[in-house]
């Protein structure tokens, strides 16, 4: 079974959807890179890459910047 990532799908999806152009969600997985990259193309091309970003986080396919899947509801430790 792989490593599942410590961060929030909830906490990531909830970032994506409401400031998704700003990067907000990929600097939380700590891809700060491309969290530089998302205001200034606009949210990836007119919010194309938020939408896909979105459908990732949904579906528990996003990956934070150590590879790992970002899939639980709630962080590690949280409940």
């Amino acid at each position: 079974m792989e490593p599942l990532s410590g961060k929030s799908r909830l906490v990531a999806l909830l970032l994506c959807f409401f400031v998704g152009w700003f990067g907000a969600h990929r600097f939380y997985v700590g891809k700060i890179g491309t969290g530089v990259l998302m205001p200034l193309t606009l949210g990836g091309f007119l919010g194309i890459w938020v939408v896909i970003d979105l459908i990732f986080l949904a579906c528990g396919i996003f990956r934070d910047k150590k590879g790992r899947r970002v899939f639980r509801w709630f962080e590690e430790g949280s409940m």
